[in-house]
């Protein structure tokens, strides 16, 4: 399978790859924890249906370090005792926000104040601005059809 589009060969998208490429930064340097970054990217791919997204960043977190009994039970956190509260926590954050047109009220208070409760105002921050962020990912690489399978870790940078 080919993409259907290549967002380097485009002036328009790769300026704006290079953006995106900017928030990562931004998330990835904050003090929110490496596994709890690699669970939301994943968990998110996997709702959105991002072959990519899920093959970049559960190679990503094999790469570093996070074991396959945690990457194998992503999908089914709610009955999974290896995760922390916190990632939890951020697990939860992720499904609602990435399933907001599911949601009726998009993100509850519930969800959001366990969300706080285990995160400063600043990791809350980066979680909420990933959480954002893998989503458009997602987008994009679904809409363009980016086809799964051959990402090697740190093959972006």
């Amino acid at each position: 399978m080919d993409a259907r589009f290549n967002y380097y060969g485009n002036p328009i998208t790769a300026k704006y790859m290079k953006y995106l490429q900017s928030a990562a930064k931004v998330v990835t340097d904050s003090t929110l924890p490496t596994a709890t970054q690699h669970l939301v990217e994943i968990r998110a791919s996997q709702i959105n249906g991002c072959g990519f997204c899920t093959d970049m960043h559960t190679k990503d977190a094999t790469h570093a370090g996070e074991t396959p009994v945690r990457l194998n039970l992503v999908a089914t956190w709610r009955e999974a005792t290896v995760f922390t509260d916190a990632e939890r926590a951020a697990l939860e954050l992720t499904e609602q926000g990435t399933r907001i047109a599911d949601a009726a009220g998009g993100v509850s208070d519930e969800v959001w104040a366990n969300a706080a409760k285990h995160y400063d105002e600043d990791q809350l921050a980066a979680l909420v601005s990933f959480i954002a962020l893998i989503n458009t990912w997602n987008r994009m690489n679904v809409i363009t059809q980016q086809p799964a399978g051959d990402y090697q870790p740190g093959q972006w940078g």
